[in-house]
């Protein structure tokens, strides 16, 4: 008996693309979705224009309208010339004082640090100020390489106060530093005064993030404080196609909720 194939196609997931009220491409941006979202990891290519429209009985236009949706929404990437990769996805963050590890870990990622500098020297004047260090007085310096499931997020290049922290250069600084001032040196941070700003990556900065020269980041520089007195000051540098932020605004005519 011979099998005649109407307008419906299968994926091997099961799925189905059909006539009917949900327009096709939206079906097919469906399956491609929970693709990347389950299947493929970061950077794999997904199947070839021709390739969908094969498997799925769709048109070229169709295929088109669904990769293009899901390029938008940051769930994959183009590159000329090659294909069409799943896209690295990037770490929603809100505005909140965690360290870099709690708030990945709360965030449902992996992380994972690589310890660049740790010396002690005298440290640039304006980072002295912050500080609020004399003249000459040295200060401990820590530049880190943050990852999030194994991907470069950010770079973390802080300064301490030596006095306060003695012995720290010589901690885990690949772990929590806030957890480390609060548990080792009972000197929790507690607020911070902090501005962002966009940047284009400098050379050194896109190499360690393995981004383009020039390619945007977010530039946080920031003064930590534990109760009054100045504990950190950094300057941190992330990868705006991996790193989000979210925030609350509230109105200045009403209370916030608490």
């Amino acid at each position: 008996m011979m099998h005649v194939m109407g307008h419906a196609t299968r994926h091997e997931t099961g799925q189905q693309i059909t006539d009917g009220a949900v327009p096709k491409h939206e079906q097919l941006r469906t399956i491609l979705q929970r693709l990347a979202a389950d299947e493929l990891p970061a950077g794999a290519a997904i199947p070839s224009e021709r390739q969908l429209m094969v498997d799925h009985g769709v048109s070229r236009i169709t295929v088109r309208q669904a990769v293009g949706q899901l390029v938008s929404e940051g769930w994959l990437t183009r590159v000329r010339g090659k294909g069409t990769f799943v896209a690295h996805r990037a770490v929603q963050s809100t505005l909140r004082l965690n360290s870099f590890t709690s708030e990945m870990t709360s965030l449902g990622h992996r992380p994972s640090t690589v310890v660049l500098v740790r010396d002690e020297r005298v440290p640039a004047p304006e980072t002295a100020a912050a500080l609020g260090l004399g003249p000459g007085e040295p200060a401990l310096h820590v530049k880190r390489l943050r990852l999030a499931d194994g991907e470069p997020v950010s770079i973390d290049d802080a300064w301490y106060p030596s006095a306060r922290l003695p012995g720290l250069l010589d901690r885990d600084l690949s772990l929590s530093l806030y957890r480390l001032l609060a548990d080792e040196y009972d000197q929790p941070v507690t607020r911070a005064t902090q501005t962002v700003a966009a940047r284009a990556a400098p050379v050194d900065i896109a190499t360690l993030l393995g981004t383009p020269d020039g390619a945007p980041v977010l530039h946080f520089e920031r003064v930590s404080f534990s109760g009054d007195e100045p504990i950190e000051r950094s300057e941190s540098w992330y990868r705006s196609d991996r790193y989000r932020l979210t925030m609350q605004v509230t109105s200045a005519d009403e209370p916030a909720a608490v």
